[in-house]
């Protein structure tokens, strides 16, 4: 049994992100790893079919059951990637989950957010200055400068791009909303949920495998695939 995690845009090194979780996981004998996403990461940068890619691949690479986790942009890529033989469930963290044909850019206002940035080259990040009270508000000053300096630029393509497939509709899913998020608003988390086949809703911000390991890591060991 083992669980794979998809980390959420603008930033890189997801196995930093969801290692505080990946040590309760551990101690309770299930196995985790980390993607690495070449939209935010590869030189050039990938597309959204590019993560998804990535994201078979280590489905491929063995045929243990497996709980696929999407935090935040995350949720595309497990929606594109997660209809495979390996994923007994898709497990969204403050997330999108969009249908066939939806892209990231189509859950918004049609203007960019105050944090959003395009850099002129075909990649964009998020301002530095709404980090820490929109989407870490919770960090402490050392896990806050730890996160900072992982933050990375990433193919803007990706927030256009719509999926080809809808792995929801076909694998049993669980959305977690996260009721302190002032990133991905709540209500516009219970909005997505409404897709989910079950739903948990927990008093923690955006980042909760960084900073309520244990408490992500019960949610996902309630739900682990059993054969």
């Amino acid at each position: 049994m083992r669980v794979l995690f998809v980390h959420g845009a603008f930033v890189r090194d997801g196995a930093w992100w969801w290692q505080p979780t990946a040590d309760v996981l551990a101690r309770h004998g299930l196995r985790s790893l980390a993607a690495v996403l070449p939209s935010c990461e590869g030189e050039p940068r990938g597309d959204l079919y590019a993560d998804a890619a990535a994201v078979r691949a280590l489905l491929d690479a063995s045929p243990e059951p497996a709980l696929l986790v999407g935090h935040s942009y995350g949720g595309m890529v497990i929606t594109e990637a997660g209809r495979h033989p390996a994923v007994r469930r898709l497990v969204y963290v403050t997330s999108f989950l969009p249908d066939v044909g939806e892209a990231l850019a189509d859950f918004g206002t049609g203007e960019p957010s105050p944090w959003h940035i395009s850099h002129g080259d075909g990649t964009a990040g998020v301002r530095k200055e709404f980090v820490r009270p929109l989407f870490a508000q919770d960090f402490d000053d050392a896990t806050y400068a730890a996160a900072a300096d992982r933050l990375t630029s990433q193919n803007e393509a990706v927030f256009g791009q719509p999926t080809t497939r809808a792995a929801w509709r076909s694998v049993p899913s669980t959305y977690v909303v996260c009721g302190e998020d002032r990133a991905t608003l709540p209500e516009t988390q219970r909005a997505q949920a409404a897709r989910a086949t079950d739903v948990v809703e927990l008093p923690v911000a955006h980042h909760p495998f960084v900073t309520r390991p244990d408490v992500m890591a019960e949610v996902l060991l309630r739900r682990r695939p059993r054969a």
